[in-house]
């Protein structure tokens, strides 16, 4: 059975969105059917619109969501008809060199769905990060549903499908914040703001927001920040350690993803610090460092792939902490709109507006 329904897509680079008509197949081994409730608007989808990702258009968008199962494969055991869902896009396979070493929030070989969903007149669409939600009814890898509590809100928790995730991930899991440890988090869109929330979750006394935008400094503030560093008001790299005893933050964390602010974070850690890359660079852009800095300075320089997150493990217990009133996903709720109205909320997301909008279905 073949399934109509309606999708948002991106047909040409640059060109505004469009509501289609989409052909979706019922799940067929390993991949499961999911009726869609809620999916934010994220930063990425606007990179595959924008065509800085890839030039496979037409694209699905949309991949930060929430859903019900409504079908699964012959031989799939993971989920039910019937289940709450969070997305995710790594279906941890088991088998590869990295969940071999028991480092599955790695895994190098994860699965999206096989089958392709298309438009009416058979043209085959590429689905955002193997997902594709912004649309009714999606097809995923049944390893990319990962089950949760019905009764959390759907709009919130379905942010740990991308952008919060990769916030609170890297500060909690790739920069191993500690209590006690001092931080910085240059950038504060979602992305950045999730990672001030992580660090201050996992019990950094000092959590110092960067950015040029009053009102994101504001936001970080809510969400965690002890500190603020408007960066276009002098350097903020004296700034930041100006904060931390003059020796830099344990923990710095460029949220943006440039040359420039790369440096900002590496030279604002404190000896044998981490950096932690979570912003991502254009395929243009290149970095130059003294390599005698790079030694000199020791520590770790690391990359945040999703927050090295293990959906299985991450989703349910940060929203137990949600439940619990420790972690407020609702915050990063600014707007709940319609399927039709994504195109706008990219105008906003451009503008700093907001941190989410949030499709409902």
């Amino acid at each position: 059975m073949v399934h109509k329904v309606k999708g948002v897509v991106a047909l040409s680079k640059g060109a505004p969105v469009t509501l289609e008509t989409i052909l979706v197949p019922d799940p067929g081994p390993g991949e499961a059917l999911v009726d869609i409730i809620t999916s934010g608007v994220c930063h990425t989808d606007l990179h595959y619109k924008l065509g800085g990702i890839s030039d496979d258009f037409p694209f699905l968008l949309g991949h930060e969501a929430t859903g019900v199962v409504s079908a699964v494969g012959p031989d799939v055991t993971s989920v039910v008809p019937g289940d709450r869902v969070v997305l995710n896009w790594r279906a941890v396979c088991g088998t590869c060199r990295a969940c071999a070493k028991g480092q599955a929030q790695y895994c190098f070989n994860t699965a999206n769905a096989t089958q392709k969903m298309t438009l009416e007149d058979g043209t085959e669409l590429s689905a955002a990060l193997g997902i594709g939600a912004f649309i009714e009814k999606t097809l995923v890898a049944a390893g990319q549903c990962t089950k949760v509590d019905p009764d959390a809100d759907a709009a919130a928790i379905g942010l740990l499908g991308c952008g919060v995730m990769a916030g609170l991930g890297a500060a909690i899991n790739t920069g191993g914040v500690k209590r006690g440890d001092t931080v910085a988090v240059i950038g504060c869109g979602g992305v950045g703001v999730a990672a001030i929330a992580g660090a201050a979750l996992a019990g950094a006394t000092t959590v110092i927001a960067v950015d040029i935008d009053a009102k994101k400094l504001e936001r970080a503030t809510h969400l965690g920040a002890t500190h603020t560093v408007d960066s276009s008001e002098g350097d903020p790299v004296e700034q930041i350690r100006a904060l931390t005893g003059g020796f830099g933050a344990d923990v710095v964390i460029d949220a943006v993803g440039r040359p420039e602010t790369y440096k900002q974070a590496f030279y604002a850690r404190d000896l044998a610090g981490t950096v932690v890359l979570v912003g991502v660079p254009t395929p243009d852009m290149t970095l130059e460092l003294p390599l005698l800095d790079v030694f000199g300075r020791g520590g770790s320089l690391k990359s945040s792939w999703y927050g090295d997150c293990l959906p299985s493990r991450d989703f349910p217990m940060l929203i137990s902490l949600y439940q619990q009133g420790k972690l407020d996903l609702d915050a990063f709720v600014t707007e709940r709109i319609s399927i039709d109205q994504v195109e706008e909320a990219f105008d906003k997301m451009h503008a700093g507006a907001v941190l989410r909008s949030v499709v409902e279905l």
